[in-house]
């Protein structure tokens, strides 16, 4: 049987991503005839064929894809390996990158970085700040290690990662960010007390936020038998309550986005259905959570799993 070389691995996965050879040298540092030639190596050596190359680009083969979606599990078992060993030799080090989104870095990371510095001093940490797409994508291409997520249970459910590990952390509720004079029937009462009734604002303008967020508001109004009127759009959430404030609309937002935002007065925040709330998610690639490193991630992101609900 022909031995699967990391190095291998690691150029196809880089020919996924960058979409030509050219790209994926200039990626891993190499120059393109030699990336070329350990792919041709490979290819006869396998009796694969491994890439297709046109005049635009490369793509890779289904045995290419097969052997691609390896290489993040490859990585992480020989950074376990790696970091194994040197806890055998009595060593104290490691490096774990996280990414996470907004309404997480100024909530939910701060108590990660502070747990892992605690408890793991010899890890070295580093955070991006990106909302769930990029966030994936950043973990797929190897860039970072964990990434803080969140999706909406009336929007389409991706299709499941092999390649990748999800955990619930929990869950984080809407609410309905308006005017506070707003009219008495705007909300209405249910099992677990008053909530917002967004078909009483189907008239109004509203401010969508994110892409997903976007996706999540429509499919909400939708589930309350109307299209709103999304007249603004900002990811930032002091930015919405103040236009909100200003009169210019009405929004839905996140409980972790509203904790760390001044509400002025003259603005009501009434909880949305319970149904609407988003969940909120870690995801690493598959075997990741067997590096040291990560695992002590993991560890710090469930200690905060008590900030949601």
């Amino acid at each position: 049987m022909e031995t699967i070389e990391p190095q291998l691995l690691r150029v196809l996965l880089a020919v996924r991503d960058g979409g030509s050879i050219s790209r994926a040298a200039a990626a891993l540092g190499y120059s393109q005839p030699a990336v070329s030639q350990l792919l041709a190596r490979a290819e006869q050596r396998l009796g694969h064929d491994l890439v297709l190359r046109g005049g635009r680009g490369a793509t890779l083969t289904e045995s290419g894809r097969v052997l691609a979606d390896h290489a993040l599990h490859v990585e992480a078992a020989l950074a376990a390996a790696r970091e194994d060993l040197d806890a055998v030799g009595g060593l104290s080090r490691g490096r774990v990158r996280l990414a996470g989104f907004p309404s997480a870095s100024s909530t939910l990371v701060p108590p990660v970085l502070a747990a892992l510095a605690a408890d793991s001093p010899g890890v070295v940490t580093s955070y991006v700040e990106a909302e769930p797409p990029e966030a994936v994508d950043l973990l797929r291409r190897g860039e970072v290690d964990v990434a803080l997520t969140f999706s909406h249970a009336l929007q389409d459910v991706p299709a499941s990662d092999p390649t990748l590990t999800t955990r619930a952390l929990g869950r984080d509720p809407l609410a309905l960010v308006t005017a506070a004079d707003a009219r008495p029937h705007d909300a209405v009462v249910s099992r677990d007390g008053a909530v917002a009734d967004l078909a009483a604002f189907r008239d109004a303008r509203w401010i969508g936020g994110c892409p997903r967020c976007r996706g999540q508001l429509l499919a909400s109004c939708a589930a309350s038998g109307f299209t709103p009127e999304i007249v603004l759009e900002t990811d930032n959430a002091a930015a919405v309550v103040g236009l909100v404030a200003a009169g210019l609309g009405v929004a839905l937002l996140p409980r972790l986005a509203l904790s760390t935002t001044v509400v002025p007065p003259g603005v009501a925040v009434t909880p949305a259905d319970d149904a609407l709330a988003r969940r909120v998610e870690v995801v690493v690639a598959r075997g990741a959570d067997r590096v040291p490193s990560v695992r002590a991630a993991l560890d710090a992101v469930r200690g905060v799993a008590g900030l949601l609900a």
